[in-house]
């Protein structure tokens, strides 16, 4: 009888836990390779730039990238004196957890079958001190698998998605069912980025359409969610992403962290719209 007990336990440190966090943001992808991490870190580095409490938490569980991407692949995570796993922090106010965190050879593939990933996130989740946030960006694997669909069956209340798609068709194809998976999760979708729309040439500055342009604005509007921005391909951040700076804090003239800086305030206007009709409801009943 003492393992239910431990569970329930842990339960309540969770609710606890995501009860201290304002907005609990998921970004998420139908297919790899869209640039999903890269929108996450940026946009939870620029929030923290911002004086926000910020958290951000890979459950990339086989890939995780995000301690590469904030300069801090070699550091690990430590405990705390009432046995909480203490996050690390990258700015006073930015936190972070990874698998790449934890793990002595980075090298070495993670081979974990499902039950064993959700109790690895129920404890990111539960166990970590992350302290009272602001919000909590969290950087899932693409697909519609296990790992997003732990995050939005554990935390109560979370705030909604961010889909990164390109404009591919196929990229299109695979957001779309990003889409759907949320509104099956009756979880609001904050709105769908579209990367690599377009190359900016670092030398004379002009725009080449690689990829098509405009697919993740017209399957936004298709399928009826807001469109947050379209991120052209930058040299600059993939050099920024591989050397742990993030691009928006030593791009920030550029036209692209321009862009990026609309995307966010479009997420923080949607999430205070957000909190306006929850407000509204509560007040008619």
């Amino acid at each position: 009888m003492q393992k239910p007990e431990k569970n329930l336990e842990q339960e309540k440190r969770l609710k606890d836990n995501m009860a201290n966090i304002h907005h609990k943001i998921l970004v998420i992808s139908g297919k790899g390779g869209v640039g999903k991490t890269t929108v996450a870190v940026n946009l939870a580095y620029n929030l923290a730039l911002k004086n926000h409490r910020v958290g951000i938490l890979d459950v990339d569980l086989h890939g995780p990238n995000i301690a590469k991407m904030l300069g801090i692949e070699n550091e690990k995570l430590s405990g705390s004196d009432s046995r909480m796993i203490e996050p690390l922090k990258v700015l006073p106010n930015l936190k972070a957890v990874s698998i790449a965190l934890i793990i002595e050879t980075p090298e070495m593939p993670i081979i974990w079958r499902g039950p064993l990933k959700s109790i690895t996130i129920r404890q990111f989740l539960a166990d970590v001190n992350w302290d009272k946030l602001d919000y909590l960006i969290i950087d899932s694997p693409p697909g519609t698998g296990d790992e997003p669909l732990s995050i939005c069956q554990l935390i109560p209340g979370i705030s909604g998605v961010i889909i990164v798609t390109t404009p591919q068709d196929v990229a299109i194809l695979d957001s779309t069912k990003a889409v759907y998976f949320a509104k099956e999760l009756k979880v609001p979708v904050i709105g769908i980025v579209e990367n690599m729309a377009g190359f900016i040439c670092p030398y004379c500055k002009k725009k080449t359409d690689l990829f098509k342009i405009g697919g993740g604005e017209k399957a936004a509007t298709d399928l009826g969610v807001p469109f947050l921005g379209r991120i052209p391909i930058e040299p600059a951040m993939v050099k920024a992403s591989d050397s742990g700076k993030p691009f928006i804090h030593f791009n920030k003239e550029t036209e692209t962290a321009r862009i990026i800086e609309q995307m966010e305030q479009r997420i923080v206007d949607f999430l205070g719209k957000g909190e306006e009709r929850n407000a509204n409801i509560r007040v008619s009943m």
